[in-house]
C-alpha cells in the first residue's frame, strides 16, 4: 500500500486534495496500529510528501503537520519548508521538548532525542543508526553540554577529524582543541583530543580522560579485515583500562556486537533504522553480463553510465568505483565524452588555478574540474580532497568518481549514488558495504529522496554482527598485538598460553613493544637485528641523531622490511633502496613535485615523441603515484617505522652501555613536511604546504603552535596579500 501511495506522490505533477487526504488517512491508520514496522512505512511516505511539499494542497498541510509531529520529525517541523502557522501553547510545549538543551535553534527527531537522553545520563553507549540519523550531531551536543572535561574523539581519517574540528571550534572558550601529539593539554579548561587511533597510542601524557568517542566503530572488527583494527582496539584498551572512561561508539547499519560485551561494560546498545531521508533504487544490473571479463564489461557499462550522468545533468552524483585507478580512468573518460558532445564547461573553482601553478596544468583533474567532475581517493593531498568535498556540497561540482574513502573517510551526501563496481579493492562488497554506499544518497533538508542506481547485483542481505576482538578473544583471529595489551585479569582461557608466552619477554622490552602497537614478531625480529649489530661497525648506523645519511636510512629500512612494512601492495614503491631514494629526495627538496618529475622522467625516458594525450597520461600517472607515496609512505608508514626502531635501539644501546641514537627529530621533520615546528600545525588544519612556506616570513618564529593560529587570524589581511584566491579561501575556512 505504501508503495502505491509513494508512486502517486512521486509521479503526479500536482497532488490533488483527495490524493493528499487519502494518503494522510492511510498514515493515520498505520500509526494507530502502534507497530514499529507500520510507523516506518509512515516515515517513508512522509519523506516523499516533504520532497513534494510544493505540490501538496495547502488545505492538507495541517493534517500532514500532525503526522510529521506524530512520527517525531521535529527538525522538519521547525524548518522553513514545513511549519505550523498558529501554534497553541500545548503545541509549543510539546515541540520544545524536542529542542536540544545545549545546541541553539536545534530540534531533534524522536529517536535522536531518546539517544541524546541516554548519553546525557553519562551511560556507555553503542549506537547503530543510518547515516542520516544524526549520530554525529550528538557529539557536538555532548561537547556543548560540558558534562565531560577531557574527551578523546577517534575517527578513521584526518579529513573526518578536520571536519569535526571545524564544527567544534566554536567551543574553544570551553575546550582546548588538540589535533597533534605535540600539543600539551591545559588544566584551565577542558580538552578535546581529535586523534586517529595511531596518535592516541603515541600520546604519552594524556590527562584523565572522561569520555572516549569512536566514530565508525565497526573498524574494531578483525573479521572485516581492516589493517588498522589492531591499533584501534589498543587505543580503546589504553583509554578504558587507564581511566575507566565512559564511551560512545557510533556506526551505521549494525545488527549486533560480540555477545556479552554490553554487559561487561554496562553499555546500552541503541539500534535504530530511523531516517530523515529515503532513496529510490533502480536496478540496472540486469543489462550487463557479469560473466564477461572486466574490460569487456566496462565497454558495455560505460556508455550506460555516461548516458545516465548526462540525463542527471547538474544533480549531485557520486559514482562508486572499486579502486583509485578505475575512479580516475572513468572520470577522465567522462570528461572526454562531454568534450565529444560539445558540452559547456561550468564556472571555474579556485582550486584549478592553484593546481596549475603548484602541481601541473597537465594534470587531467584540472580539465575535469572545469566540467564539474572530480575524483576522490585516499592518495589525494588532504586540502585537495577537502576542497573537492566542499565544492560538491555547495553544488559547484556535479559528480565525483570515488572509492570507499568517501563512504568511510568524509561526510558528504548526494542526490544520486551510482554503484558502478561491486568490489572494494579486490574483495566483493557485502551487504554492509552496500548499505553504507547507499546511505550517501539523500541529504536532510535538501534531498529528501535520493536515488541509487545499481550497475551490479545487490549483495545478499545478512545480519551484521561486529566482533570486538579484545573482548571476544577468538584464538583463530586475535592478534598478538591486541592480546599483549589486554589486562591479565581479562584474558580468557583459550588464549592464556599465548598470553603467558608473550609475557616471557623481558618486562622493559615488552613495555616498549606494547606502546609501539605494531606486529610483535616483527618488533622482536628488529630487536634481534639490533642486538646482532650494536657491537659491530653497524653501531654507527644505529646510534644516529638529527637527519640520517643514505647508509643509515637504508639500514633502518632494511631491518624493518617485512617486520613493520612490506612491498606486497607496493603503494608506488618496490624496494628499500627506491624508498630511501625518495625520502632523501623529499628531504632535500621539501616538495613532492620533485618526485613527480622524477617519476615522469623515468616513465618517459625511452619515448622519442609524445603527443599531448600521452604527456597528460604520464603526468597523471606520475602525480598520482607521487601523491600515494606521500600519503602512504611519508605521512604514515615511514614515521611509524622509525619510531618503532628508535624505541628498540634506545633499549638495546642502554642494555649494552652504549650511547643511543635519537630519531625523533627526523621523524618530526618528515611528518611536518620539513616545515618550522610551530607552523606544522597548519598542515593539520588543511593549509597547503606551499602556502605555509609563503606565509612563514610573516610569522614570528618564537610563537607556540596555538599562538600561530591566533596570530594569523589577527593579521589575515597582511599575511594573505599576494596569495591565490584558493589559498586565501583555505586560510579563512580552516582557521
Amino acid at each position: 500500500m505504501e508503495k502505491d501511495i509513494i508512486n502517486i506522490i512521486d509521479k503526479n505533477r500536482k497532488i490533488s486534495y483527495e490524493q493528499s487526504f487519502s494518503a494522510s488517512m492511510e498514515c493515520t491508520k498505520l500509526l494507530a496500529n502502534g507497530k514499529e514496522q507500520d510507523e516506518a512505512k509512515v516515515r517513508q511516505i512522509v519523506i516523499h510528501i516533504l520532497n513534494a511539499w510544493e505540490r501538496v494542497p495547502k488545505e492538507t498541510y495541517a493534517i500532514w503537520n500532525d503526522i510529521i509531529e506524530a512520527i517525531g520529525f521535529y527538525p522538519y517541523l521547525e524548518s522553513q519548508k514545513v511549519y505550523i502557522e498558529e501554534k497553541s501553547l500545548s503545541d509549543e510545549i510539546r515541540i520544545s521538548s524536542f529542542r536540544s538543551d545545549y545546541l541553539e535553534k536545534t530540534f531533534m527527531h524522536k529517536q535522536q532525542k531518546q539517544l541524546s537522553n541516554i548519553l546525557m545520563q553519562e551511560k556507555n553507549v553503542i549506537a547503530s543508526a543510518p547515516t542520516s540519523f544524526g549520530k554525529s550531531l550528538l557529539i557536538e551536543e555532548i561537547v556543548a553540554s560540558q558534562i565531560y572535561k577531557n574527551i578523546v574523539i577517534i575517527q578513521p581519517t584526518l579529513a573526518l577529524l578536520d571536519e569535526t574540528r571545524l564544527k567544534l571550534k566554536k567551543y574553544n572558550q570551553q575546550y582546548k582543541i588538540i589535533v597533534r601529539t605535540s600539543q600539551i593539554p591545559t588544566e584551565d579548561k577542558g580538552n578535546l583530543f581529535l586523534l586517529t587511533a595511531e596518535r592516541v597510542m603515541e600520546y604519552d601524557n594524556l590527562p584523565h580522560i572522561d569520555l572516549l568517542i569512536i566514530d565508525e566503530f565497526y573498524k574494531l572488527s578483525l573479521r572485516r579485515i581492516d589493517e588498522r583494527a589492531d591499533v584501534l582496539n589498543n587505543a580503546f584498551l589504553k583509554i578504558i583500562n587507564n581511566y575507566k572512561s565512559k564511551f560512545y561508539l557510533l556506526g551505521p547499519n549494525i545488527d549486533g556486537i560480540t555477545e556479552g560485551f554490553s554487559q561487561r561494560y554496562n553499555a546500552v546498545f541503541f539500534k535504530s533504522q530511523f531516517s530523515l531521508v529515503d532513496c529510490n533504487i533502480e536496478d540496472l544490473s540486469g543489462k550487463f553480463d557479469n560473466t564477461k571479463s572486466q574490460r569487456s564489461l566496462d565497454k558495455d557499462k560505460l556508455p550506460v553510465l555516461f548516458d545516465l550522468l548526462d540525463k542527471l545533468g547538474n544533480e549531485q552524483t557520486l559514482i562508486y568505483c572499486s579502486t583509485p585507478a578505475r575512479a580516475r580512468r572513468f572520470a577522465k573518460a567522462y570528461y572526454e565524452h562531454l568534450i565529444e558532445n560539445a558540452c559547456q564547461s561550468i564556472k571555474e573553482v579556485p582550486l584549478v588555478e592553484w593546481i596549475e601553478q603548484n602541481i601541473s596544468p597537465n594534470w587531467s583533474l584540472v580539465k575535469e574540474l572545469r566540467y564539474g567532475i572530480a575524483i576522490h581517493d585516499g592518495s589525494l593531498q588532504k586540502h585537495i580532497g577537502a576542497s573537492i568535498i566542499k565544492y560538491f556540497n555547495e553544488g559547484r561540482l556535479r559528480c565525483i568518481f570515488c572509492t570507499s574513502t568517501i563512504i568511510e573517510g568524509v561526510n558528504t551526501s548526494a542526490k544520486n549514488v551510482i554503484l558502478y563496481d561491486g568490489k572494494k579493492g579486490g574483495k566483493e562488497i557485502d551487504f554492509f558495504d552496500y548499505s553504507n554506499i547507499k546511505g550517501r544518497s539523500g541529504r536532510m533538508m535538501e534531498h529528501y529522496v535520493g536515488r541509487v542506481y545499481n550497475f551490479v547485483p545487490i549483495p545478499k542481505q545478512e545480519s551484521i554482527i561486529i566482533d570486538i576482538p579484545f573482548y571476544e578473544q577468538d584464538r583463530e583471529i586475535l592478534t598478538d598485538e591486541i592480546l599483549v595489551n589486554i589486562n591479565q585479569k581479562d584474558v580468557k582461557k583459550q588464549v592464556l598460553d599465548r598470553y603467558n608466552r608473550l609475557y616471557e619477554i623481558e618486562p622493559e622490552l615488552l613495555k616498549i613493544i606494547k606502546r609501539n602497537g605494531t606486529n610483535v614478531n616483527g618488533q622482536m625480529n628488529i630487536y634481534y637485528a639490533l642486538e646482532r649489530d650494536v657491537l659491530t661497525y653497524k653501531y654507527n648506523y644505529i646510534a644516529w641523531s638529527q637527519i640520517p645519511n643514505w647508509d643509515k636510512l637504508n639500514y633502518v629500512l632494511e631491518i624493518a622490511e617485512n617486520n613493520t612494512f612490506d612491498f606486497e601492495s607496493k603503494h608506488g614503491v618496490f624496494s628499500v633502496s627506491q624508498l630511501a631514494r625518495y625520502i632523501d629526495m623529499y628531504r632535500k627538496n621539501k616538495n613532492i613535485m620533485q618526485i613527480v618529475r622524477d617519476i615522469y622522467d623515468w616513465k618517459t625516458k625511452n619515448i622519442q615523441k609524445m603527443d599531448n594525450i600521452q604527456k597528460e597520461r604520464y603526468w597523471d600517472d606520475a602525480i598520482e603515484t607521487a601523491f600515494h607515496i606521500y600519503r602512504h609512505w611519508f605521512q604514515f608508514t615511514v614515521p611509524k617505522t622509525f619510531r618503532v626502531v628508535d624505541s628498540l635501539q634506545r633499549y638495546v644501546c642502554e642494555k649494552h652501555s652504549r650511547k643511543a641514537g635519537s630519531y625523533s627529530y627526523f621523524v618530526q621533520q618528515l611528518e611536518n613536511d620539513f616545515l618550522e615546528e610551530n607552523l606544522s600545525i597548519l598542515t593539520e588544519y588543511g593549509i597547503p604546504n606551499d602556502t605555509i612556506r609563503l606565509i612563514a616570513k610573516y610569522i614570528p618564529k618564537d610563537l607556540e603552535e596555538e599562538d600561530v593560529i591566533i596570530y594569523i587570524k589577527k593579521n589575515i589581511k597582511r599575511i594573505s596579500s599576494g596569495l591565490l584566491q584558493y589559498e586565501i579561501d583555505r586560510l579563512r575556512q580552516c582557521l
